[in-house]
């Protein structure tokens, strides 16, 4: 596309030069017109109606062939062959096309061919302020004296403007300041000018470099700006002499004071710069003294030198003494840094003092210089430090020393007079320790706080002896002080309160426990030694269960320990040190039995595990849920040992009864129908939930008969032998007297209890107190040492609630259980958190509450909660209606049981 373009572009080129050719020829008639626009217009401006200029219609413009011809590289103008408008066909920039040139005009041409005529056409250009003024430089520097008088001038460079006329530079600013004003000079409309005029004395010393800002405005609307930097340097003339930092110094020299030991620094400066600020010191001539006879200075380097030897320097220090011959001899003056220094020991006893004068000259021509003095005062030397000797009363301090108890007598001399001859004495850390003047320069240290050994043995007792001295000097000596042991700690404890868990049935000799006491006491003092006291808690003796290591304070079983018989005891062991006289403590240890389970669950009467077969009577017309029997078991295990279920085992086909896992009572599943047995035999077995689990297990013939009035409970033997059938008779006696003197021990228990109410002052470990609530609930407290069974008033449906036997609890223990709480089990004890014995129709449930350890331990078994039974047969669940208080050894505070639902 662009060859194409550019093909096309010669053709025209071509076509325009023919033309050009043939008008130089022909004799055609010519027209001039002129047009006005402005640069930087859009592309389509228009510039004028060509058309109607040359006195064209529209159908003209294409009859007579109208173009539009130049001889530029840019076809900058081109016709609208509808309207005959001129218009703009490129970017038309005057400052390109006419630089530097006042009037800017595009010629073109405008050929007709028919009839053949061309018309010359010039387009002038205006110009607009499109172009800001300028310097050729960013930053321009002018170098004025310090001295140069007001109204100095300075012409300042020139702004450019690629714009002409009104948009050309016009005037200029100059930022506002101190010491410059700008004056504008016009050359007629095309050149302005501007001069820098001083307007007020220059001062290096307060300013050396003067930034201003120059700005070029041209005439445009709005007007546009260009800035130049201009840097006044302000150079130095010497109108300044050198000045001392004082005119007078005085400095303090000890008589024996290093010879070369710097005393003072003089310190001369100048203003001015460059020569004029450079000090060239000289000596002053005063008195018997001529420096010129023994030293050389050097005006360039300012060095002080033997004569015949130089070396380059800048500065001069001159020196010149009143009075005083030999200050030359004692004194020197480095030329270089102004410093003055000991030639030669002083003597206070031959000068008190010396006067020292120095001048100090600039390199300007004529030269400016300055003069200063310098008073050296000698001052008497302390050059002898206090000596402390230290005579030890005591090698050693026992802890319980008193206040005031002399531990050492200390002595100070020092060798000077006068006030350097006078010492003070001190202890410079912190200490139980004091000092106590006896006599000028003598002092006894004695104890001045409460010692202890254990927290520090020994001190370092820093003493230091001060004179009186300018400065002063000082000594230290340190004193050891050995604290010494007394017996006043006693044996320590870790812990009050020893809780020590021991598993039933373990091994005899074996360390249950090994305790250890402290003393910060140390040799005999701190030997601990352990042994029982007093007497225990308990009827049986502690010494026939454990003994005691005398030195490690290990405890060991000296027997095998059966949770049923014990479960737990309480003794206390004291540790005693070896001190004069002993001192000792005590430590109670609670040693408390974890349950095995060895034992297997027990079947209660009425009924017998040992070989019987009993048996139960159902009438044929029971309904599904009919009672039929209640098992009662006990287990001597505690906890989850002794927490029984029931399962039920009858013949295949029969699945006619069902037994609660948790109440252990039998029910029926549906009703009776004419292909049941007349006789079912039943095996219940009851198993704990220990690990391993222990069981035992009951036969129940279950009858059916045709009425109630035929239902009555038998017991018989099983037969071994054919031949001992015969003393069925015997046996059924025997069971029956037993369920009878079960039963009726138990109604008189249970009245006991309630006709025996404890007062205030009766023991928390006595027997048990049941009482029954309006609302059909019953609750009982305390327990007894024996295994109590508590019924309700139906005896085949009641509740019963065994109690294992009690123990004296340990002093402070509290179990606090409640629904939010968790029993974490502690070795054999099971883990779960609830145990719910669910019946399989009715849901017939009861929840154990769930235990936590809380700062406490649990010392005897659960209290089993064999059974709950509901008054009715229906699916009621019985609950907890309180929390439950574990108080000591299973002792239970207030829990009842309420009929449910």
């Amino acid at each position: 596309f662009a060859s194409t373009a550019m093909a096309t572009r010669e053709q025209w080129d071509n076509i325009g030069g023919l033309f050009f050719t043939l008008l130089c020829l022909c004799d055609w008639s010519v027209a001039q017109i002129s047009y006005s626009m402005s640069e930087e217009v859009d592309k389509g401006t228009a510039v004028g109606n060509l058309a109607k200029d040359l006195n064209l219609n529209v159908q003209q413009l294409h009859s007579t062939g109208l173009q539009i011809t130049s001889g530029y590289k840019k076809t900058y103008f081109d016709i609208n062959h509808e309207s005959g408008v001129l218009f703009v066909s490129e970017r038309i920039d005057r400052e390109e096309l006419c630089p530097n040139t006042v009037k800017c005009s595009l010629n073109i041409e405008a050929i007709l061919s028919n009839p053949r005529s061309l018309h010359r056409i010039e387009i002038v250009i205006n110009d607009i302020n499109d172009n800001a003024p300028s310097f050729l430089e960013e930053i321009t520097t002018i170098d004025m004296y310090e001295s140069s008088y007001v109204g100095e001038r300075h012409p300042l460079p020139i702004a450019h403007d690629a714009d002409v006329g009104a948009n050309s530079v016009k005037t200029y600013k100059l930022n506002p300041n101190d010491h410059f004003s700008l004056d504008i000079q016009s050359i007629g409309d095309q050149s302005v000018s501007a001069e820098l005029v001083l307007q007020k004395a220059l001062d290096r010393e307060k300013q050396a470099v003067i930034e201003l800002i120059l700005t070029a405005i041209d005439g445009g609307q709005p007007p546009k700006t260009g800035t130049l930097q201009i840097q006044v340097n302000v150079l130095d003339v010497n109108d300044n002499s050198p000045l001392f930092s004082k005119s007078l110094y005085k400095v303090q020299v000890v008589e024996n004071a290093n010879i070369g030991a710097t005393l003072l620094q003089l310190t001369a400066t100048d203003l001015d710069d460059s020569v004029n600020g450079q000090i060239v010191y000289s000596f002053t001539e005063r008195g018997r003294l001529n420096p010129d006879d023994k030293f050389v200075l050097n005006d360039d380097t300012g060095e002080i030198t033997v004569k015949d030897e130089g070396i380059h320097g800048e500065i001069v220090y001159s020196l010149r003494s009143k009075g005083q011959d030999r200050i030359l001899e004692i004194f020197h003056i480095d030329p270089i840094t102004g410093a003055i220094m000991l030639k030669a020991n002083v003597d206070y006893e031959e000068y008190t003092a010396f006067e020292i004068r120095s001048e100090a000259n600039d390199k300007a021509q004529p030269p400016m210089s300055a003069h200063c003095k310098v008073l050296v005062e000698v001052i008497d030397v302390n050059d002898n430090a206090p000596e402390i000797t230290v005579t030890s009363l005591l090698n050693t301090v026992k802890e319980d020393a008193e206040v005031g108890t002399a531990i050492a007598l200390v002595s100070v001399l020092d060798s000077d007079g006068g006030r350097n001859g006078e010492v003070r004495c001190k202890i410079l850390n912190q200490v139980p320790f004091k000092l106590e003047t006896n006599y000028k320069n003598y002092y006894s240290l004695v104890v001045d706080g409460a010692l202890d050994r254990e927290i520090t043995s020994n001190y370092n007792v820093t003493i230091s002896a001060t004179d009186e001295g300018s400065p002063p000097l000082f000594n230290t000596s340190v004193i050891i002080v050995h604290v010494s042991d007394v017996n006043d700690n006693s044996p320590r404890f870790s812990e009050p309160v020893v809780n020590v868990y021991v598993q039933e049935n373990s091994n005899v000799g074996v360390i249950i426990k090994t305790l250890s006491a402290s003393d910060a006491d140390i040799d005999k003092n701190g030997q601990v030694r352990y042994s029982f006291y007093g007497s225990n808690s308990n009827s049986v003796s502690v010494s026939t269960m454990v003994n005691i290591n005398s030195e490690t304070g290990d405890i060991v079983s000296l027997q095998s320990f059966n949770y049923e018989e014990l479960k737990t005891f309480q003794f206390k062991v004291q540790a005693t040190d070896s001190g004069v006289p002993p001192l000792s403590s005590n430590v109670t240890v609670n040693v408390l039995i974890l349950d095995e389970n060895d034992n297997n669950p027990t079947i209660l009467a009425p009924y017998s595990e040992h070989g019987s077969v009993n048996s139960e009577s159902i009438p044929y017309s029971a309904e599904a849920g009919y009672f039929v029997a209640k098992i009662r078991a006990v287990d001597a295990d505690s906890g989850y040992n002794a927490l029984l279920s029931y399962h039920l085992s009858e013949p295949k086909g029969n699945n006619l009864f069902r037994i609660g896992t948790s109440t252990g009572e039998i029910r029926t599943k549906r009703r009776m129908s004419d292909n049941d047995l007349k006789t079912h035999p039943l095996v219940v077995l009851v198993s704990d939930n220990g690990e391993p689990s222990l069981s035992a297990t009951v036969s129940i013939d279950v009858v059916v008969v045709e009425s109630t009035a035929d239902i009555q409970t038998q017991f018989r033997h099983v037969p071994i032998k054919e031949e001992s059938f015969s003393d069925l008779n015997l046996y059924l006696l025997i069971a029956i007297v037993s369920v009878s003197v079960i039963f009726l021990l138990s109604l008189i228990s249970l009245i006991a209890v309630r006709c025996h109410r404890t007062d205030g002052s009766f023991s928390r470990y006595s027997a048990p107190m049941i009482t029954t609530h309006p609302d059909g609930s019953w609750s009982y407290s305390k327990s007894t040492q024996q295994y109590d069974v508590c019924f309700s008033s139906d005896t085949l449906k009641s509740d019963v609630v065994v109690f294992p036997a009690p123990f004296p609890p340990v002093d402070a223990e509290l179990i606090s259980i409640n629904g939010g709480d968790t029993f974490t089990r502690t070795q054999t004890l099971p883990s779960t958190d609830k145990v719910r014995a669910i019946n399989s129709e009715n849901y017939e449930a009861v929840e154990m509450l769930s235990f936590k350890y809380t700062n406490y331990y649990l010392k005897t078994p659960y209290i089993q909660l064999c059974s709950l039974m509901n008054k009715n047969s229906s699916s009621d669940v019985g609950e907890i209606s309180k929390p439950v208080r574990f108080v000591g050894a299973g002792l239970v505070e207030h829990v009842v049981f309420k009929d449910g639902p």
